[in-house]
């Protein structure tokens, strides 16, 4: 074996290596349902638009995504134009999650929302998407 083929195995090895390491770490890969698994906490400010004024909206709610395209809501507190409520555990919805890291949540009997989606889940960013309404916030994964 000459000199220069050596050469050419030994750089074709440090490639082939260096693309395997590429690929492990690659967020490029997309999104599903299961790209959102495990208990988020969700906070968000924003508006209710009644008879056209403003009326300002907070909540801060648990969200377990059980990475099926359920979910379960163990708590939230809530507070419009201040008044604070306090959700009862066992709320449940509905999302789904396309492979360019976007979605669609449906909280049963509630609001719905767009979904913004970094491929590794660790946090969403949700803008509600019914009428009269501004709200939007980030979802934080806490733990699997």
């Amino acid at each position: 074996m000459n000199k220069l083929t050596k050469q050419a195995i030994v750089a074709a090895a440090m490639a082939l290596g260096i693309s395997s390491v590429a690929l492990a770490d690659d967020d490029t890969k997309g999104c599903s349902v299961a790209t959102l698994n495990g208990v988020y906490v969700f906070a968000a400010t924003g508006y209710n638009i009644v008879s056209g004024l403003a009326q300002p909206k907070a909540i801060v709610e648990v969200i377990d995504f059980n990475g099926d395209g359920t979910l379960t809501v163990p708590a939230a507190t809530r507070s419009v134009n201040g008044t604070i409520a306090e959700s009862p555990p066992g709320g449940t919805g509905v999302y789904a999650v396309d492979v360019g890291c976007t979605g669609k949540l449906t909280f049963t009997g509630g609001p719905k929302f767009d979904l913004f989606i970094p491929p590794n889940g660790k946090e969403i960013w949700m803008i509600q998407i019914d009428p009269n309404t501004v709200l939007q916030g980030t979802v934080t994964r806490v733990s699997h």
